[in-house]
Formats: C-alpha cells, structure tokens, sequence
C-alpha cells in the first residue's frame, strides 16, 4: 500500500531572507519500505539556522538543497512499517528525513530512541546536534578551563540554552550571556544558568560586555558573528579562545557583511577554531551520558519554541533566523 503525505519542496532559491515564495508545499505517494528500510509517521522536525546557507547554490560543507526536492534536516517520529532487522513497528526513531509529514528512511540513516524517560522532541534539541554542540564547543574547539569566564551569544537559543550548563561542569567561574529582549534576558538568569547576562539591542555591545565581564573573556562561542565577535575580541584576555560555530547575524545577507578586526586577537594571542557538530556524531554517547542526567534532576532547563502543522515550517525557518525563538525551534506534525 502506498502512503499519500505531504513535503516542504525548495521551489527557488532566496537572495536575501526567504519568503513564502520560495517554498512549496506538495503531496505525494511513498510506497511501502523495501527491504532494510524503515517507514516514519513524523511527530516532530527540527528547524536550524544551517539550512538558509543550503538554501543558496554555493560550494559548503553539505550540498545545497535542490529546487523542486524536499528540504531536509533532523527528525523523529514512529515506525509505521518496517522491513528493517531491529527497528520494530512503534519503535521512536531519529533521522534526517525533516520537512514531510512522513519519510522512507534507510535502516542505516536511523537511531532508535528511548523516550520512555526523556520526551522525544529532546533529541532534537538538548540532546540532539545542538547540545552536542554545545558541549563539543566548550570541551574540545575552545576548551574551557577552571575559574575562566565564558561568554556565550544567541545565549537563550537552542546551543546556548545548554552552554552555561556545560560551561559550568568544566569549572567555569563566571558565564555571561547575550540575548534579544529583555525576556530573554532574564530568561538566562532564572532559568538557564548565567551569572550575567545583557541585552544585545540595549546600547553598545562591547561596552555591555565589558560590563557583564569585567575581568575580561577567555572563551567566547560564537553563533552570530559580525558585532558579536567583534565586541569579544575587545575583551579577550591574553590566550582566549573562540569557538566559532555560526554567523546567524549574517546568513540572510545579499553581501557579505565586513569582518571584524583580528589584529587584537593576534596581539592576544587568541585562538579562533571553527566546528562542524555533523563530523563529530560519534561523540552523542559520551555527550548523553551527562546531559540525560542533567535534564532528569532539573539542572539543565531549556525552553521550545513550538509551531504546529508542517505548513508552519517556512516561517520557524524565517523565525530562527531573525532569533524569534526561545530554546530550540521546532515544527510539530
């Protein structure tokens, strides 16, 4: 038996912030799971500031997604038909096969999950490659070390909602974070785990920072680049790190905004290391085993920002991109 569904195709490709034009929302037929596949009913898909660059046709480090095919990005859902060895009907998976109402997945390209403890739209967020990311960033990319002061931007978005906990557990004595609104100010403090935390659109950047961290900054992740990073590189102390793992302030650009000035991090002796979360999955295990335990006793709390109907998925597109969101952006199906 076949399956009528429904998918987000890529119907043209955006030069500046994507709109309603350059989305198309199409049904179609998936047959039955050939042998080692698996079929998913989608509950939950996540939407990342990653896919506007896959939006463009540019040489990265992932193909660009093609006009006229589906998007795609992470997902999880239930087994609905099975003809994979291990991966029972009902069984809660994980994939990247986003952006439809149901995917025909490979038994290779999925990961059972347990949700009995934790929900399932976890993975997508402080268990999925945004915790990771987090934790990968701050222990290995731009290691943080006891008593330093760690700075984090986007801070109440899906990466930095789990940063300060992950900060914390490697000896931080001070993290300050950086947000949108005062909401998401506070947010920091009472929910999150900062020591100090400012209002990006409150006065000048670098001088808040300053403020929030007067001791200065040895390690600052970055997802927005630009200003940002420009405003950390004036308060580095000498030997800093940073981890660079977005520019989210430039990705809707026609231009590439200008750079900031690194003379200050030669004269510092700053290291700027990037991060690629997708070559490191092999490290979810280790990851898991003490951000499960955070989340069960409640010393990592994270927030969703949740939009129903798969139809909704090109505005959480257009959202996270302009940090709408609180937390990890997600589409529930």
């Amino acid at each position: 038996m076949t399956v009528r569904t429904r998918e987000i195709h890529l119907a043209a490709r955006p030069t500046a912030e994507p709109g309603p034009e350059h989305f198309a929302l199409v049904e179609t037929d998936l047959p039955e799971p050939a042998p080692g596949q698996v079929l998913v009913r989608n509950t939950w898909m996540s939407v990342d500031p990653y896919m506007r660059g896959r939006m463009n046709d540019a040489p990265s480090y992932i193909p660009p997604f093609e006009i006229g095919r589906p998007l795609e990005g992470s997902a999880v859902g239930e087994v609905v038909a099975s003809r994979a060895e291990g991966i029972p009907v009902g069984s809660t998976v994980s994939h990247f096969l986003g952006w439809r109402e149901h995917s025909l997945v490979d038994a290779a390209g999925v990961t059972v999950l347990d949700a009995t403890r934790i929900p399932a739209s976890a993975y997508l967020g402080p268990l999925g490659t945004t915790g990771l990311t987090a934790h990968l960033a701050l222990t290995d990319t731009a290691p943080v070390r006891p008593g330093d002061t760690v700075y984090v931007s986007a801070a109440a978005g899906a990466v930095g909602s789990v940063a300060a906990r992950v900060a914390r557990d490697l000896g931080a004595s001070r993290v300050v974070g950086s947000a949108g609104g005062p909401d998401k100010t506070r947010l920091l403090l009472e929910e999150f785990g900062y020591d100090a935390a400012f209002d990006r659109r409150d006065g000048d950047l670098a001088a808040r920072l300053a403020e929030a961290a007067p001791d200065g900054v040895d390690v600052y992740l970055d997802s927005v680049g630009g200003d940002h990073l420009e405003a950390a590189l004036s308060v580095m102390n000498q030997g800093g790190r940073v981890a660079l793992i977005g520019a989210v302030g430039d990705y809707n650009d026609a231009e590439p905004a200008p750079g900031p000035n690194l003379y200050r991090a030669a004269t510092r002796e700053v290291t700027l290391r990037g991060m690629l979360v997708s070559n490191h999955l092999h490290r979810f295990p280790e990851f898991h085993a003490k951000a499960v335990p955070w989340l069960l006793d409640g010393t990592l709390r994270t927030r969703e920002t949740v939009l129903d109907g798969l139809e909704k998925a090109p505005e959480a597109l257009r959202g996270v991109l302009v940090g709408a969101n609180t937390g990890k952006m997600l589409v529930r199906l």
